[in-house]
């Protein structure tokens, strides 16, 4: 018998009705979430300041309530963490989600109740399990474990009653007993805060272990792969999980990656499932292996706004609902949860590429870009262009940055890229030329600042020694679990710090 045929059916199958309602339902769904939040948080220390019990529409809460950065939750945090409760939202909060700091923070402490953990990320991860058994009716997932790498966590201020740590390490955690029947490594060792020590102990613990999907940032499971195989001395992964099918996979864009993971699992019944889980909630999942865009998951404990991105910053930005916004431009997204975050901008840029249902991919940072000469670069133009250059090149992408140079000893200003590659290019010069035009092609303002070499010189890549980039991440004491290479930065300030490192062996 197959038993994923038969979990499918019973507990996975009729999910995929309730989503089928994000197509026409889209507005009635996301006013019922902000209603139910809003009544929930109505007697907290928030809902009374900003009058909750009265808010009867969208257009109340918009007036209502301001926009708000980490900044302005920091205190609230700073409280909730010494241990007061009913601040934000009405349940206990144990847990706080670190994540990457802000300019006056080396990190974020991001608030996680037992409400956000089930109708947020644990239902994401069900869904995202629904949609993919739904697209393949003869997987064969629950006849092996799921492999899922995360970080650690440890006490909150010396609290054994509340958890900080990589948000991955909070879900694993408290994960529902069951599933550690179907998951590896064990808690002790998916929690284990040494990274390099994890790697190996997962890779002993697992190597006989009948695994068939894969949870986790490309980039860190990448580097367990290439540990397992090192270790085995086998060259693809099927020869040592022969029915591995299936990889979940976020929190980086897989572009750079594709064609790494592609020399290593071979197998062509794999399948790669982009998903959305960030420390502030789930967000998306991939619905069709055909298209790179998400589905938003409008029915969680999510209430979503945006900004369009050129009104990022500015005193009174335009702000709309989901309903409101348009195909094909870039908006900072914006938050209310069932964790306590209110109207909260959570720093990334998506681009809407469907609205029925609606379905987005991600195109940044509203902090990770460069803006320098006014050639507004993102991480989507970056990507577009290192995937071009590569495939007309030969290159393998390991990690990147890049940041402007405002102007050298010649009186000439230009973006420095510094890349890791996994295979060199057959030209570098190629390389180069090709990610400077393809950059020009997506986007018209470094196309008009690069006019004539006037404004802009051509872009340089330095390449970086072996394993620059995750010796950096270590000296930050960022490896592992959710973190990541700032792509693009508008200051030098991160490409100076690995430049130096790049020239110590």
């Amino acid at each position: 018998m197959n038993i994923t045929k038969f979990l499918n059916k019973v507990y996975f199958a009729p999910r995929l009705k309730e989503i089928e309602r994000y197509t026409d339902h889209a507005s009635e769904l996301q006013a019922g979430v902000m209603h139910r939040l809003i009544r929930m948080a109505a007697n907290t220390e928030w809902g009374k300041k900003y009058d909750y019990a009265s808010i009867r529409t969208y257009e109340d809460f918009k007036k209502r309530l301001p926009i708000q950065t980490y900044e302005e939750i920091k205190p609230y945090v700073a409280r909730l963490r010494a241990g007061e409760q009913n601040l934000l939202w009405p349940s206990e909060i144990r847990w706080f989600a670190k994540s990457s700091g802000t300019t006056n923070d080396k990190s974020k402490f991001l608030p996680v109740s037992k409400e956000s953990l089930q109708d947020t990320h644990y239902q994401g991860g069900k869904d995202a399990v629904a949609i993919y058994l739904g697209q393949n009716p003869e997987s064969r997932f629950f006849s092996g474990k799921g492999l899922i790498l995360g970080g650690s966590h440890s006490p909150n201020l010396n609290s054994n009653h509340s958890l900080v740590g990589d948000l991955s390490a909070i879900l694993i955690q408290n994960v529902h007993p069951l599933v550690n029947y179907i998951r590896v490594p064990s808690k002790k060792i998916a929690l284990m805060s040494d990274f390099e020590s994890k790697m190996e102990a997962i890779a002993n613990s697992t190597l006989h272990t009948n695994v068939t999907n894969l949870s986790g940032v490309p980039s860190w499971m990448l580097v367990l792969i290439k540990h397992i195989l090192e270790k085995t001395g086998k060259q693809s992964l099927e020869e040592v999980w022969p029915n591995l099918e299936v990889f979940f996979h976020g929190g980086v864009a897989f572009t750079p990656y594709r064609e790494q993971y592609k020399q290593i699992i071979k197998s062509s019944k794999m399948h790669y499932v982009e998903t959305y889980n960030a420390s502030e909630g789930y967000f998306g999942t991939q619905n069709d292996p055909n298209d790179p865009a998400m589905l938003l998951m409008i029915d969680y404990g999510i209430f979503y706004e945006f900004i369009p991105l050129e009104d990022v910053g500015k005193e009174n930005p335009r702000i709309c609902c989901l309903e409101e916004v348009e195909l094909n431009k870039n908006y900072a997204m914006v938050i209310s949860t069932s964790a306590g975050l209110w109207r909260y901008m959570i720093g990334d840029t998506v681009k809407f590429t469907g609205n029925r249902p609606y379905k987005f991919v991600i195109t940044g940072r509203t902090k990770h870009f460069i803006n320098a000469f006014g050639e507004e670069l993102i991480v989507e133009n970056a990507e577009k262009g290192l995937n071009k250059a590569c495939a007309a090149t030969g290159a393998q992408i390991i990690d990147y940055s890049a940041a402007p140079v405002f102007m050298d000893e010649h009186a000439k200003c230009r973006h420095q890229w510094l890349v890791e590659f996994a295979r060199m290019p057959d030209s570098l010069e190629k390389f180069a030329k090709i990610l400077d035009d393809t950059l020009k092609e997506v986007n018209s303002d470094y196309e008009a600042k690069r006019q004539n070499d006037l404004a802009l010189q051509p872009l340089e890549i330095i390449v970086a020694r072996k394993n620059l980039f995750h010796d950096w991440l270590d000296s930050k004491g960022k490896l592992g679990g959710q973190h990541k290479v700032p792509r693009l930065s508008n200051t030098r300030e991160y490409i100076e710090e690995m430049l130096k490192l790049n020239f110590k062996e």
